[in-house]
């Protein structure tokens, strides 16, 4: 049987910090049963550490009076990679608890490090500077992450207590088909059994995460990536967008990316009153419009706009404003501009 290398090494930790241990403790530190425990630590003994059984009433495990964990031994390269792991995952959302967990992963690293190399990558940490500033992100839960993770390679039922944007909480069943994460968050993408549909939510809205008994079967070939960027461009906002555009889905991805607009072959040609062939029709939804006639415009390619009519008003609007300005001449050297 396959054992969870994460807890393990969190057992071994509780370990390290010192005295016995109980069964009980560790079964709840570690969110499995005793049994489990016990498995775990059978592991830590077939990599020659030195765990002891404590027997009594108060008993459980301790490790061998003068143990020591081996120093960390990574290349320069390695420990780099290491690092900047970090620093990144930290500045991009995509680490549960950010501030704590991976400022105490790094200090961790480091202290076992060559004092060398320790320096010479404090060095590179310090120099270091990013052209775009640190994400705002709300992180999910790591028990969260870590149970719907469980549940994806097992193809087991959860429980989960969500609540939605506009505030509405609810208790749901998901057959969860995988985990993504997008543009500074984590998303679960799986089946609903209640009401039959496919269903996409964002992690740091997810209050608990609790595996039911029994498994499921997900559809053959699916792309939990795929899913989520689909249920995120057709997610409902004020606008419904309707366009046709002349161009490839490479050009047309370029300016529009999958997790904001579908893009497709036009049903027929009713769709437009010429020839349909290089067209693509391409749907989106938004809560504000101002922001697409310059991602039109950028993509320099051919469109129609189907609906909604307040965006052709829109983008006239910036034609004009783009030719007022391709008209207006440059003032004299030495003239104020008011």
């Amino acid at each position: 049987m396959a054992r969870p290398t994460h807890r393990v090494l969190t057992l071994l930790e509780l370990l390290q910090s010192g005295g016995t241990r109980t069964m009980a403790e560790l079964a709840d530190r570690l969110g499995v049963d005793e049994r489990t425990v016990r498995r775990y630590v059978d592991h830590l003994v077939d990599l020659d550490v030195p765990v002891e059984s404590v027997r009594g009433r108060y008993g459980g495990y301790r490790l061998a009076p003068g143990y020591r964990v081996p120093p960390l031994m990574l290349s320069d390269d390695e420990a780099l990679a290491v690092l900047l792991g970090l620093v990144a995952g930290r500045r991009s959302g995509l680490m549960t608890t950010m501030g704590a967990a991976s400022e105490t992963a790094a200090a961790k690293i480091r202290r076992v490090l060559p004092g060398r190399l320790a320096r010479r990558l404090d060095t590179v940490i310090e120099s270091l500077a990013f052209t775009a500033p640190p994400g705002e992100f709300v992180t999910p839960e790591t028990a969260v992450l870590l149970s719907i993770a469980d549940a994806v390679r097992h193809h087991r039922p959860i429980s989960i207590r969500y609540t939605a944007a506009d505030g509405r909480r609810s208790e749901r069943t998901l057959h969860p088909y995988g985990l993504v994460a997008h543009s500074g968050r984590w998303y679960v993408t799986g089946a609903d059994p209640k009401i039959g549909e496919e269903r996409t939510f964002r992690l740091d809205r997810i209050a608990d995460a609790r595996t039911l008994p029994g498994s499921f079967e997900p559809p053959a070939g699916i792309d939990p990536a795929q899913r989520v960027l689909s249920a995120l461009a057709k997610a409902p906002y004020r606008h419904e967008v309707v366009l046709l555009i002349q161009g490839t889905v490479e050009q047309i991805r370029a300016g529009l990316p999958a997790g904001v607009a579908t893009v497709e072959e036009p049903a027929s040609a009713h769709d437009t009153d010429r020839d349909t062939e290089g067209w693509l029709r391409v749907e989106l939804r938004a809560e504000r419009l101002d922001w697409l006639p310059p991602v039109l415009a950028s993509l320099d390619r051919p469109f129609v706009i189907e609906r909604p009519d307040e965006l052709r008003g829109l983008v006239a609007a910036l034609a004009d404003r783009l030719a007022a300005s391709a008209r207006r001449i440059p003032p004299a050297p030495g003239t104020d501009v008011a």
